[in-house]
């Protein structure tokens, strides 16, 4: 499992992201890009057309939702963004006025951060932070394996030692819980179990049961330009979903639902490979789950290293790759594709070994 932060490094810094944050509903025709050095900064104007807030950078995120909602294509919004960022100011403050509309914009650290639909539902990072901290610690001897706050989402991932199991004979795995949110639209806040595998390290998180809810709720008004404050950033529906995940997180280190887990993990040590040709299994299952060429690689080296040419192996190659990638969200997202490729039907396993046997010959 890829190293993160501390659990008490990321809560001082979800607390302080939280203390410093800012967001509003503001009519599109208030948002006035401009060129700045080598980028674009976004001014937010009142009536009068003076700045209501200092110029804000645009961290690429925010870019990335700007160029989606005016359907400007991202290659396009790249070049501009990076060769003519005059021409990307004229391309978006004409969209902004011609097709005005309410949006959120939520800022931070004086840069624009995310640029939302005036219908995205508030769940914080600060607010679960404080719905499931109490109810880990009701978990006897639980630990923080691995924590981090990305730009797009904060992963919390917590092993429970007292629950495991034996894949093998020596082969120990233990059961855990990772609860993951996203601030800024980069996708909904999750409950899920998670495995810890102790001769290597890898986390593996389990697709197949998870808690989510989506960032959406009812229209927010834009009279004029509004600032949300923090104290309303929890409706009552979100409370009561509070709830629900509190019990969520209790049950996701259950013992019937670690134990199918397992049971899946040595079905799949059992399912060998039918084909000596190894990298085009490797390239034909990067492929179909979404690898990239220099993960696929990556890959393929761990799977050669380690030498258990099975389901669970290659599944495992996936995970313990994951821990030399720079990106924590990517890492997590191999987290994932491990259990993808893990839970994989046999009839999928098998075509890609006669696929890799025709691709040989």
């Amino acid at each position: 499992m890829k190293a993160g932060m501390t659990i008490m490094d990321m809560a001082d810094e979800v607390r302080r992201q939280s203390a410093v944050r800012a967001d509003y509903i503001v009519d599109t025709r208030r948002l006035e890009m401009e060129a700045f050095g080598k980028g674009v900064v976004m001014k937010m104007l009142g009536d009068d057309g003076v700045d209501m807030i200092e110029p804000l950078d645009v961290k690429q995120i925010a870019h990335r939702q700007i160029g989606t909602h005016l359907k400007i294509p991202a290659g396009y919004y790249d070049r501009m963004l990076e060769g003519n960022p005059e021409l990307l100011a004229q391309n978006i403050n004409s969209w902004f006025k011609r097709e005005p509309e309410p949006r959120m914009l939520r800022t931070i650290d004086g840069a624009a951060r995310a640029f939302l639909s005036n219908t995205y539902r508030l769940i914080d990072n600060f607010e679960i932070l404080q719905a499931v901290l109490p109810i880990i610690g009701e978990i006897e001897d639980a630990q923080f394996e691995s924590c981090q706050v990305t730009e797009s989402r904060m992963y919390i991932k917590v092993i429970n030692p007292r629950l495991q199991a034996e894949v093998s004979v020596g082969d120990v795995v233990q059961a855990g819980v990772m609860i993951t949110n996203s601030e800024v639209g980069q996708g909904s806040f999750t409950v899920q179990p998670l495995i810890l595998r102790l001769i290597c390290m890898n986390g593996m998180i389990v697709n197949n049961a998870k808690t989510r809810k989506i960032h959406r709720g009812s229209t927010s008004p834009v009279d004029e330009n509004y600032l949300i404050y923090s104290d309303k950033t929890l409706a009552a529906e979100d409370r009561a979903f509070m709830l629900k995940v509190q019990d969520t997180v209790r049950a996701a280190v259950d013992e019937a639902r670690f134990s199918q887990v397992v049971d899946m993990m040595r079905e799949a040590a059992g399912v060998r490979m039918t084909t000596t040709d190894i990298p085009a299994v490797v390239k034909l299952a990067g492929k179909d789950y979404g690898l990239t060429e220099s993960e696929g690689d990556g890959v393929l080296n761990q799977f050669i290293a380690d030498r258990n040419y099975t389901l669970f192996g290659l599944s495992n190659a996936v995970t313990r790759y994951s821990q030399d990638i720079d990106s924590y969200d990517r890492a997590t997202a191999l987290e994932s594709i491990g259990f993808d490729i893990l839970s994989m039907d046999r009839q999928q396993w098998n075509r890609l070994n006669r696929a890799s046997m025709q691709a040989a010959a």
